[in-house]
């Protein structure tokens, strides 16, 4: 496994036999959403797999924040990965049920489990 931070956001990435996993850290809003948007295109074109993706540590601040969470689910889906959202706060996966995204983000696609990974 290879533990990558990415240049300006508190985005680390591990490549996995199996995918990838994303681990956000801190606030996503409108001043950081632009670089971790990149950082997770430029992890959706390494390759196939899974794209598990970390938010134990991070905090959905605005609308940009969840905008970025479907905006990186549709785009995974295009290139044929799937997308999990592992460990999430309980404040997050109420605000994801509470703007119904379990709509577009599959109910099994809500994992409540603690992240075993450091960064």
């Amino acid at each position: 496994m290879t533990l990558k931070r990415h240049r300006r956001t508190p985005v680390h990435v591990l490549d996995a036999p199996d995918g990838h996993d994303v681990i956000i850290e801190g606030r996503l809003d409108v001043h950081t959403v632009p670089d971790i948007r990149d950082a997770l295109h430029e992890v959706i074109a390494r390759g196939p797999g899974e794209l598990r993706l970390h938010l134990a540590k991070a905090e959905i601040g605005d609308a940009t924040g969840l905008g970025v969470i479907v905006h990186i689910h549709r785009r995974a889906r295009r290139e044929q990965r799937r997308l999990w959202l592992v460990g999430s706060s309980e404040r997050t996966t109420r605000l994801l049920r509470g703007c119904r995204l379990e709509r577009i983000l599959a109910p099994d696609h809500l994992h409540h489990t603690v992240s075993t990974l450091t960064a």
